[in-house]
């Protein structure tokens, strides 16, 4: 517990560039269009000539909002749920849209400039509910690296179904993070890293420890989990339960054994 890292966060961890900017240039042309609103005192107006010319431009109006889905609901005048592409149906209810979102009033007064602009500082707060996924990202990642580093060969994103001998995981397909292949064995790798405690941890300390003596029974496998994080310490006797059922649980500060004890079977 005492070497568990409090985090494996790189510099390209907290956005995802490349994705922001696919993003905002798919609705790029549609925000430009929008960008005549900004500064309009009469803005039903502005919206109905705009509309006139061009009414698919405020497909994206929802973004204006950080919201991705215009299937969101909102509640309506008359108390009634409407999804929020409703208000994209007509000038007039953009124009509604506009004034009871606050938006109307940031476009007047033009404290957004450019709306190309503003997405992409929308796209880039959205962008970090995907840091989650990340986080497991650089995590295998890191294991690549450390595999490569000592000349340690490996597959990523082994499917169960690859090996006839794994059936005795039943019919769904478990897709493994790496495989290493040896002349003794297969090692079956799973890999995670929390920074944050939950009812996750729980789940997946409970899964390995079901999943471990499967593989293990297996003639010619062996599972084997890789695992760091401070969140660990509020799921402590959860880990520690998985630690003596697991034969082979490593953090980041001790894989050197793991490396150590493949290397002397390749």
């Amino acid at each position: 517990m005492s070497q568990l890292q409090s985090t494996n966060a790189t510099l390209d961890y907290f956005c995802d560039f490349k994705k922001i900017c696919a993003n905002v240039d798919a609705v790029e042309i549609k925000l430009n269009q929008l960008n005549y609103l900004i500064g309009k005192e009469d803005m039903p107006a502005a919206v109905a000539k705009l509309w006139a010319q061009n009414s698919a431009c405020f497909d994206v109006l929802n973004l204006l909002l950080a919201v991705r889905d215009k299937n969101t609901a909102v509640i309506d005048d008359h108390n009634q749920l409407q999804p929020m592409k409703h208000y994209f149906t007509s000038a007039d209810l953009v124009a509604r849209f506009l004034r009871e979102s606050g938006l109307e009033k940031l476009l007047q007064e033009k404290r957004i400039k450019n709306l190309v602009d503003y997405v992409f500082g929308v796209e880039t707060g959205l962008d970090t509910n995907a840091r989650k996924n990340r986080g497991g990202n650089i995590m295998e990642n890191r294991i690549a690296q450390i595999f490569t580093a000592h000349h340690i060969p490996f597959e990523k994103q082994v499917e169960s179904t690859k090996f006839e001998q794994l059936s005795v995981l039943g019919e769904d397909t478990k897709v493994f993070d790496f495989m290493v292949t040896t002349k003794a064995k297969r090692y079956v790798i799973e890999v995670n890293f929390y920074t944050k405690g939950g009812s996750k941890l729980n789940e997946v300390a409970r899964a390995y420890k079901e999943l471990s003596p499967v593989i293990n029974s297996v003639d010619g496998f062996e599972f084997v989990w890789i695992t760091d994080g401070i969140g660990w310490q509020a799921a402590k006797n959860k880990l520690e339960d998985a630690y003596y059922m697991i034969k082979n649980v490593y953090n980041l500060s001790d894989i050197e054994r793991f490396i150590e004890h493949i290397s002397n079977e390749l």
